[in-house]
């Protein structure tokens, strides 16, 4: 697996672009699956200021996004993306291996 099997849309690394920039003392939005959820794992988004060893590092333009090995298995051929439309703003994983998932997107079952 190669840190290509997971994407960062436009939208998506304009706005940790801006988070990032707004909080100088983190150096990464990092993006993992937890087991939970109502659809059986969840996606849990934290900005930190640490890199593990193991993580995979996707970087486009000014946004850095770190992912476990772990969650990788979970989200392989996902797309990290923002949107902002008139329910809110959220940050989405477009994930091809979900069989299922919540409405608000961020839990969901392989």
């Amino acid at each position: 697996m190669t840190d290509k099997s997971v994407t960062i849309s436009d939208a998506a690394a304009r706005r940790i672009a801006s988070i990032l920039g707004s909080a100088p003392e983190k150096q990464a939005l990092r993006v993992s699956v937890e087991g939970g959820g109502c659809s059986g794992f969840s996606y849990k988004f934290d900005l930190v200021d640490v890199q593990q060893d193991d993580d995979i590092v996707l970087e486009k333009d000014n946004a850095k996004v770190l992912i476990d090995q772990l969650s990788l298995v979970y989200m392989d051929g996902s797309e990290i993306d923002f949107i902002d439309n008139l329910l809110g703003q959220s940050f989405q994983i477009r994930n091809p291996n979900a069989v299922a998932s919540c409405g608000c997107g961020t839990s969901f079952s392989i």
